[in-house]
């Protein structure tokens, strides 16, 4: 007579999914891109309707369409994430024993849904008007949207590296200033993402026209000479962009200098700086070149991969806190 198959859950490692995580880790940064070349073409709109696009998956002109190509890409590649994500939530529920990595795939699936319903009503809710504010309804969606993007990214970051053989078979025991470098540099990074949201959906990209001051020439002072509220979130973020550019070079510093720090900590250090200093070329290329698509695009991009090579090397950092300071290459019991 037959029986019933039972799957173990374990701690070791386990490759096939842990290059699913990985791809998805991936994926999601042709997510990040779509949408950002979207939104930087004003292409948000282009389909009226929602799930479908003109009522069809396959709507004529999206290929040829500039701004319906960037919309129905990114529905598309939306609609791809979500299908990985319900895949790795649930391998990961049947194989993987740990308990904050199986939550971790269920807040991942919960923010995929979540992203699908709000990037939806950013259509069909586009038309109604909010009193005494320049964005409809839809539009301030865009801002959660944007934000719940940034957070989806660490979550599948942090499942990725869960699932990785580095990750389970070796202890970090890095210093406290590495560790709580890396909350401070995550939490900052945040803080500017939520700012640069907020600025690039009001359309504020730019409202300081002028880089690296404030004021054109002659005059080139460093605060604006007026102010609103598109100046001013405009002002925070280049704020928040020099208290990083100190913040993250500490931090690749700290790790640089500290002994317990991996070959690909060391690395990873080395890589957020070449990111500092390209994310800020980029910035200075947004305000030069009048928001080319490319620029705006791209800064988005690099401000997303900057996100995770610090949430990467912050969760390096706590390895040993989150799993305890010894390797889980044995077995659990069942």
């Amino acid at each position: 007579m037959a029986t019933a198959s039972h799957t173990r859950r374990t701690t070791t490692h386990k490759p096939s999914l842990a290059l699913f995580a990985a791809v998805g880790s991936a994926w999601v940064f042709v997510l990040v891109t779509l949408g950002a070349f979207t939104t930087s073409i004003g292409a948000g709109m282009a389909f009226p309707d929602w799930p479908l696009s003109n009522g069809s998956i396959n709507p004529d002109g999206w290929l040829t369409d500039a701004a319906k190509f960037a919309e129905h890409s990114h529905r598309l590649s939306g609609m791809m994430m979500g299908f990985i994500t319900i895949g790795l939530a649930a391998w990961l529920w049947r194989v993987e024993e740990r308990a904050w990595l199986r939550r971790l795939g269920l807040w991942a699936l919960g923010i995929v849904i979540l992203q699908g319903v709000i990037g939806g009503q950013r259509v069909t809710l586009n038309a109604i008007d909010i009193p005494w504010f320049h964005m409809s309804l839809g539009e301030v969606l865009r801002i959660p949207h944007g934000i719940l993007a940034q957070i989806y990214v660490c979550v599948l970051i942090a499942i990725a590296i869960g699932c990785s053989r580095s990750w389970i078979e070796r202890s970090t025991p890095v210093g406290s200033a590495v560790r709580t470098m890396g909350l401070v540099c995550t939490a900052l990074m945040f803080v500017q993402l939520v700012i640069a949201v907020t600025m690039r959906h009001n359309a504020a990209g730019l409202a300081i026209y002028t880089f690296p001051y404030s004021t054109p020439a002659p005059e080139n002072h460093w605060l604006p000479n007026e102010w609103n509220f598109r100046v001013a979130i405009h002002f925070a973020h280049r704020v928040m962009a020099l208290i990083l550019a100190f913040a993250l070079t500490a931090f690749a510093w700290t790790i640089r200098r500290d002994r317990a720090s991996t070959a690909g900590m060391k690395a990873g250090a080395s890589a957020l700086i070449s990111l500092l200093v390209l994310q800020i070329l980029l910035g200075a290329q947004i305000i030069w070149t009048m928001r080319r698509a490319e620029m705006t695009t791209g800064h988005v991009v690099v401000g997303a991969v900057t996100l995770a090579v610090t949430f990467w090397l912050t969760c390096r950092a706590h390895r040993d806190a989150i799993e305890g300071s010894t390797p889980l290459a044995t077995p659990s019991r069942p």
